[in-house]
């Protein structure tokens, strides 16, 4: 018996994983879900940060805060990792950790960098809804 619920368990886990992000979680960006979330029409925010960053520490309980407003309940966050992830910095062209980039879908309506400014922040994610 616990043999059956142990192998039910690991066949239920890639489901677990594959499981879409909630709106307003902030999730790793891949390009296939930023591809699906701009194919959908949802407002974007992409998060380039790096764990010993500062100002990133600074921006992520302004970002958490934010997502936490019903006016952004729609908002899909992408956290991009500025020192693993070197081909999605290409991608979008950002060369610094801290960057902010605000999409409507599949159009850039807004970016900053080493914004710590809660309102400014703000008025960033507002240029996606």
């Amino acid at each position: 018996m616990l043999r059956r619920s142990l192998l039910a368990l690991v066949a239920l886990a890639p489901l677990s994983l594959a499981a879409p992000a909630l709106a307003g979680e902030s999730v790793p960006y891949t390009p296939e879900a930023f591809a699906a979330a701009q194919k959908a029409g949802k407002p974007i925010l992409v998060e380039v940060s790096a764990p010993w960053c500062p100002i990133c520490k600074t921006q992520k309980p302004i970002l958490s805060k934010l997502s936490a407003d019903p006016r952004f309940k729609e908002l899909q966050i992408f956290d991009i990792d500025f020192d693993s992830q070197k081909d999605a910095l290409r991608t979008f062209n950002a060369r610094m950790q801290s960057t902010l980039i605000a999409f409507k879908g599949a159009t850039e309506t807004g970016r900053s960098v080493g914004e710590t400014q809660p309102e400014w922040i703000e008025g960033l994610v507002e240029k996606a809804l």
